[in-house]
């Protein structure tokens, strides 16, 4: 049992981070004078460099936040295209795939949290770039602590990297207590040197680093690297179809934050359904009876949450992605359609897959969204993270989170993530690898997150903002892959309906359905599993398992990193993961 710990309290800017080395980071910006966006852009790059395994430079961001001259939530969307030279056509049967492959340069989109960093700095921010990278760089130039849960990913990987992926090897073997990266510092200085070449201008020397990633030397590296073939997961070799136009044709996106009425004056703002930022949106219509017994949610609501969230993960499989119909949100995230859909969990435990007619339409699922993938341990193999595939290792990646808010009243949610050390061979002129984002699209035309030419593959980031009584209070988000809304749901239902604060609420049990797809390859699914930390006490679990859940017990602390920071009243507030070992918060 770990020891209680206190929600952090300030008045001058408060930071939540899954690395205590990024909120420091944070915290250091913030007691230097800048503001939010510097601070949590400084945090980011320190995030590439200490959680590896986590995300890296290649990999993408998406954010939701507010300004202090502008309440309304806005998305930025640092998520890369699938490149033009890939299709359905291609990989399935030119190649003779059905699944995207998970690790390698088949799966790379367009990286796309340099530009999505450097545009929130750019517009929102007041540092330099060079103050806003100098924490990082020195991290990957003098070194930093190198975690055991990285450690144990690269030993899983060792063999693939010192067979296959020679440039991986260099980077990363052996991996000692503490590890440098001098070629991601080496790139991120000539970047600077791009930058200081335009003059003296912030913003001017901002746009000249974006050009210089996506129009110069970056993306002639990248263009030339994906030339090659790399033995990916298939156990084949295949060049990448990535090329330096689709990364001068690519820059990060503004658009309108969905905010979903979530009940008692509370709603909740997400990124749209390029992302499964809607699901949080529909599990808290879903949900109006939650309740909580001093602070520990009752079986009824674990039981409610998990068959809703079948239901809302149903209606992402049949209807979230790039290429749907972009009026379907409207009817998703209708309190009409929320009535219809709450009236299918009942008091058992469904297993079934039963996406709905938003608006009358007629849903489909991909032809894959099959039931299966449970260890022959009988522990679930889906729902721990995010998976990354090396070679015949199945290693455990997963994603960072970021949050940070200022006295000013700018605050912003960010969950970066892949380009995982793990997932794809580094790069050697430039020390990172790409993402393997586009394993989330399906080779089955014409679904919503089918692989299309220039289109975003369905991501599974999703920060969020609260909102009470239309003012943003609470910033909030964890890692997780396709379990960061439950995990958040969690959180969310202890501190709005079980009045506990920051820190108790995302220190409260946690659980999750695994009775949808995995937006991962294999692409598993385990209809009726449920994982639960075993907290939750053995008469809630056993009567879960009453109503008809096959329940996995996890660790007591072991569901989610969530991280989150809030505002109103004297102080700004934070809580931190403390289930990692390593997350941490701060106010001051």
């Amino acid at each position: 049992m770990a020891p209680p710990a206190i929600e952090r309290r300030g008045a001058h800017g408060a930071a939540s981070s899954t690395h205590h080395l990024a909120t420091a980071t944070a915290m250091t910006v913030l007691a230097r004078g800048g503001n939010a966006f510097d601070a949590v852009v400084a945090a980011g790059f320190v995030l590439q460099v200490v959680e590896p395994h986590m995300c890296g430079p290649g990999g993408e961001v998406p954010a939701v936040f507010v300004t202090a001259d502008d309440p309304t939530p806005r998305v930025l969307c640092g998520q890369g295209v699938v490149p033009a030279g890939t299709s359905i056509t291609h990989l399935r049967d030119e190649l003779g795939l059905d699944l995207v492959p998970g690790t390698g340069l088949l799966p790379a989109t367009v990286p796309g949290a340099w530009d999505g960093w450097l545009t929130l700095l750019r517009d929102h921010g007041t540092w330099s770039l060079a103050d806003v990278l100098e924490p990082a760089i020195g991290y990957a130039d003098g070194g930093f602590p190198l975690l055991p849960q990285t450690r144990a990913v690269i030993d899983v990987v060792e063999a693939h990297f010192r067979r296959h992926w020679p440039a991986s090897a260099q980077t990363w073997l052996p991996a000692g207590e503490v590890h440098r990266l001098p070629v991601l510092a080496q790139t991120w200085r000539r970047l600077l040197a791009e930058a200081a070449a335009a003059g003296s201008d912030r913003v001017a020397q901002i746009d000249a680093a974006r050009a210089a990633w996506y129009r110069g030397f970056v993306a002639e590296e990248i263009d030339a690297f994906c030339r090659t073939p790399v033995v990916d997961e298939t156990g084949r070799g295949h060049a990448g179809p990535l090329t330096g136009d689709d990364m001068a044709g690519w820059s990060a996106t503004y658009e309108q934050a969905l905010v979903v009425d979530a009940g008692a004056g509370w709603a909740v703002a997400k990124p749209a359904a390029w992302s499964q930022g809607p699901v949080l949106g529909q599990l808290v219509q879903l949900l109006p009876d939650a309740r909580y017994v001093d602070g520990v949610a009752t079986a009824a609501t674990v039981h409610a949450t998990a068959e809703a969230a079948k239901l809302a993960f149903a209606d992402r499989e049949a209807w979230y992605g790039d290429s749907g119909d972009p009026g379907v949100l409207a009817d998703l995230l209708s309190a009409d359609y929320a009535a219809v859909r709450r009236g299918l969990i009942g008091a058992d435990a469904s297993w079934e897959l039963r996406p709905g007619a938003p608006g009358g339409r007629v849903p489909r699922l991909p032809l894959r969204a099959a039931p299966g993938g449970v260890r022959g341990d009988g522990v679930s193999s889906l729902g721990l993270g995010e998976p990354t595939v090396a070679d015949s290792g199945l290693t455990r990646g997963d994603t960072v989170h970021v949050d940070v808010v200022d006295a000013a009243g700018n605050m912003v949610s960010a969950t970066p993530s892949g380009a995982w050390l793990q997932s794809s061979p580094t790069i050697p002129a430039l020390g990172f690898c790409l993402g393997t984002r586009a394993q989330m699209t399906w080779l089955e035309e014409g679904l919503p997150s089918s692989l299309v030419p220039g289109r975003r593959p369905r991501t599974t980031l999703s920060p969020s903002m609260g909102l009470r009584d239309g003012e943003p209070v609470l910033a909030f988000g964890t890692p997780g892959g396709d379990q960061q809304d439950q995990h958040q749901l969690c959180f969310w239902l202890a501190h709005t309906v079980g009045g506990l604060d920051l820190q108790a609420a995302i220190d409260s049990p946690a659980w999750h359905s695994t009775a949808f797809p995995s937006s991962f390859a294999p692409r598993g699914c385990e209809l009726g599993g449920l994982v639960a930390e075993s907290r939750l006490g053995p008469a809630v679990l056993d009567e879960l398992r009453g109503r008809g859940h096959a329940v996995t017990v996890a660790d007591g602390w072991s569901l989610g990193r969530m991280c989150a920071v809030g505002r109103g009243g004297p102080f700004l507030r934070a809580g931190g993961d403390r289930r990692s070992g390593y997350g941490g918060a701060a106010a001051f």
